[in-house]
């Protein structure tokens, strides 16, 4: 394995460790008194167990967040993994070597020279993992992880509370740039209608959110926020900026500069096309 690949890692409360992988991905650690859960395992690009063996020594189960390439190619590595069965379909697909091997063109600038196919992770078989629903909940000694479903940004999209630290881990559910665009995608309104059942399960019980890409920092209100934005489009109240990922054109509903960086407020980029649920129209 290319020991050019490290992990950089930063502690991001008492129980929890950031993991940066190549992709701009990250993942987290949470580790408990008996066991820790690490929450995704990014693009399977270099070994990530090497990394979270080196930050604790005691038994670790994973976490998905969903089924995306760059959150769930790593679980070969680990023996037991937990994903919402919904998203087997997205796993397929991006599990298959080719699209794995397409996405080194995704790494930062800094890692393209230095992965190559060799690097990649075997894909894990989905049919081991454990299905990942609403309700569950994983006692890691002294800290938890509660389970809640999030369909949107694929229809099994869950987000992830630590209440003892009062971090709720919204990854790419719920973010600052938020795709509800692709065909595994619910539409908008579908997507509203997740955040507005989701946000009274959790609310004031935690302080801030923890995201999947940018610097992983979110803010208390990001789901109050991601809420309007689903309002402002379907009222036409949008800036829809063009937006074009993997041959998808797409919209960024509130215009982002990208030279200024990570923004601290929600966005959601879509397609006109799927606003609304069929039974809607």
């Amino acid at each position: 394995m290319n020991q050019e690949l490290i992990f950089r890692t930063e502690k991001v409360s008492e129980h929890i460790t950031r993991i940066f992988a190549f992709s701009t991905e990250m993942m987290y650690l949470v580790e408990g008194s008996e066991r820790a859960a690490l929450i995704d395992t990014g693009s399977g690009i270099g070994s990530l167990k090497a990394c979270v063996d080196q930050l604790t020594d005691k038994p670790v189960i994973v976490l998905l967040t969903h089924g995306h390439v760059d959150h769930a190619m790593g679980a070969a590595e680990f023996d037991e993994v937990y994903m919402n069965r919904r998203d087997d379909y997205i796993f397929h697909d991006h599990g298959k070597m080719e699209f794995r091997i397409d996405g080194l063109s995704m790494l930062e600038p800094a890692y393209q020279a230095k992965a190559t196919a060799e690097d990649i992770i075997p894909t894990a078989d989905v049919n081991t993992f454990h299905d990942l629903r609403e309700g569950d909940r994983f006692d890691l000694g002294g800290v938890s992880v509660e389970i809640y479903d999030c369909p949107g940004h694929t229809k099994g999209s869950v987000v992830m509370l630590i209440p003892e630290d009062r971090l709720l881990m919204t990854g790419d559910a719920c973010n600052t740039f938020t795709f509800v665009f692709d065909y595994y995608s619910t539409s908008i309104s579908e997507y509203e209608e997740s955040l507005r059942t989701l946000l009274p399960k959790v609310h004031g019980r935690y302080d801030s959110t923890l995201l999947s890409h940018g610097d992983g920092i979110g803010y208390q209100n990001i789901i109050e926020d991601v809420i309007q934005v689903c309002e402002d489009i379907k009222a036409g109240n949008t800036d829809d900026q063009p937006f074009s990922f993997s041959g998808t054109q797409a919209c960024i509903a509130k215009a982002v500069d990208f030279a200024k960086g990570p923004e601290r407020r929600g966005n959601v980029v879509y397609s006109k096309d799927r606003i609304w649920k069929r039974a809607d129209i």
